[in-house]
């Protein structure tokens, strides 16, 4: 059902009721569309979703699972070959691969998540904000977004860590800032257009207020872009901070964490030992490839929403 749907008018006494069809119904029209966006994906969309899935399960109960301590060393294990006990190997002190790269798939989660909860939140408002007042309002926050973009994210994240100290907190909050004008750029114009629609105008009309129209109108209507947006961000922000990690300004050692792992044992690439770091490489490669294929068809998806 399409967002441009007229108002309905007062039922004529004594005469049919007129169905209502205004922004409530376009609403639900959306709302299924989001629904039906992973659908439409197709099979490798879908096999995109299975994969992220399990990232998600393993770093939600990675801790229960894990079968032995991640942070047990043994040097006397060290680099040691996969067992019946233990499936990937020990690493260069002796801990238990499998145990690590389980425990360790929270952080590589969780960091993407914050970057691209923070990066959206801001983003969404900026873009509302510039597309319903316009004018002064509009300019300069594209100015400013404008300004931001000249940083890249890996600098801005390695500024922090300078002056905050390595951790996740910082890196994750750098990024954050930096993806937030990419954001606010696509999301603008979804919201110049849907700021244009009947629908706004009839609300205006009937006296709702602009915070009332934008986030239980124009907002929601905005949900598949939205979603199709964050889904994409997130795999750029898991490589970002895999190598922030790598570079030991982002989670530290001895936490578990994929782009940890990939830092401590790369070592044993040369001297024959390449596992330990190659199956965490492989979790964030798969992950962000997955990630990447359902964000794309979900943007193709949106895409088409907002011709």
């Amino acid at each position: 059902m399409s967002a441009t749907a007229p108002l309905a008018g007062p039922a004529v006494p004594g005469g049919p009721a007129t169905p209502r069809s205004g922004p409530g119904a376009a609403r639900r029209g959306r709302a299924l569309g989001t629904l039906d966006l992973l659908r439409a994906t197709g099979p490798i969309g879908i096999a995109s979703a299975v994969i992220i899935a399990i990232a998600i399960l393993m770093a939600v109960f990675g801790t229960v699972l894990a079968p032995y301590d991640p942070n047990l060393p043994n040097l006397s294990l060290a680099w040691g070959a996969p067992s019946g006990g233990h499936l990937l190997g020990y690493d260069f002190q002796g801990r238990d691969v499998l145990s690590r790269l389980l425990v360790g798939a929270r952080t590589a989660m969780l960091g993407p998540l914050a970057v691209v909860a923070g990066s959206m939140a801001a983003g969404v408002l900026l873009a509302v904000t510039a597309a319903w007042r316009r004018g002064a309002s509009d300019a300069v926050i594209s100015s400013g977004l404008d300004i931001l973009f000249a940083f890249p994210g890996i600098l801005l994240a390695v500024l922090a860590a300078a002056v905050f100290g390595p951790g996740l907190a910082a890196a994750a909050i750098a990024l954050a800032v930096a993806y937030m004008p990419y954001v606010a750029r696509v999301l603008r114009g979804a919201a110049l257009k849907e700021r244009s629609q009947p629908y706004v105008a009839a609300l205006e009309v009937q006296g709702a207020s602009a915070a009332s129209i934008c986030f239980r109108h124009l907002i929601p209507n905005m949900g598949p872009l939205i979603v199709a947006q964050a889904t994409i961000l997130f795999g750029y922000a898991m490589v970002d901070l895999a190598a922030i990690s790598f570079l030991g300004l982002g989670v530290q050692p001895p936490e578990p964490n994929w782009g940890v792992m990939i830092s401590e044992n790369q070592v044993g690439i040369a001297e024959g030992y390449p596992l330990p770091a190659l199956v965490a490489c492989a979790c964030i490669v798969v992950v962000v490839i997955a990630v990447n294929v359902l964000g794309e068809r979900l943007f193709e998806q949106a895409q088409r929403t907002y011709r």
